[in-house]
């Protein structure tokens, strides 16, 4: 099953390289909110394009971790505050994606960790999300973040940081914790933010970007 998912991932990663790439939204099931922020992506997307090279479709698309279709998606999305439920054959699914090449970045959009905790638990049981330091290449890959993760909206007054869990050494899932990039994303109208926090948010995210594309 795992060779026949790399295949597909390969083979649809090569097609996307002739045209315009494309990345993926992921719409899972528990009751949050994962069509939050509706403007953060296509943001994201335009400001990639136009500084860092790359030719992402301006419309992401939608997909659910147990079907076939996120194999054609090199770079996933997540966001949300609430719930998150991954079954049995979604959290197989969404394993093989990962280890067949695919990338999954997950943005906590204020109330969402000790739910994806536990539903990452039935993705990689036998794995821990682990804090990335400083020094990680994700922070460094366009833009230069010195000190890790920016802090782009206060909640709780904790620290932002960033997690990953790595595969074979190279790391197929980010968690980002109170930093809240989403937001910094999104229309300025939206939450209201100074443009040099949302320049710092949108230089992050193509950070991550750039990252997974190169990983």
């Amino acid at each position: 099953m795992l060779k026949k998912c790399i295949f597909i991932f390969i083979f649809s990663f090569g097609i996307q390289q002739i045209a315009a790439q494309k990345i993926a939204l992921l719409k899972y099931n528990g009751g949050g909110d994962w069509y939050a922020n509706p403007t953060a992506l296509p943001n994201l997307i335009d400001f990639c394009n136009k500084n860092i090279d790359t030719r992402l479709d301006q419309k992401p698309v939608t997909v659910n971790p147990g079907g076939p279709e996120i194999f054609m998606y090199p770079f996933v999305h997540m966001t949300g505050h609430g719930n998150v439920i991954f079954s049995e054959s979604e959290a197989e699914n969404l394993r093989n994606y990962l280890l067949g090449g695919g990338f999954l970045h997950i943005d906590d959009n204020y109330g969402m960790r000790e739910y994806l905790i536990s539903a990452l638990k039935n993705v990689f049981p036998e794995k821990e999300l682990q804090e990335l330091p400083t020094s990680h290449p994700i922070f460094h890959s366009q833009f230069e973040f010195s000190q890790g993760l920016p802090k782009i909206h206060e909640h709780d007054a904790k620290r932002p940081q960033a997690f990953g869990i790595f595969a074979e050494g190279r790391l197929v899932l980010l968690f980002t914790f109170e930093s809240d990039l989403g937001d910094g994303w999104e229309n300025e109208e939206v939450h209201h933010d100074p443009a040099e926090v949302r320049l710092k948010a949108l230089k992050m995210g193509a950070n991550i970007i750039k990252y997974a594309f190169e990983n």
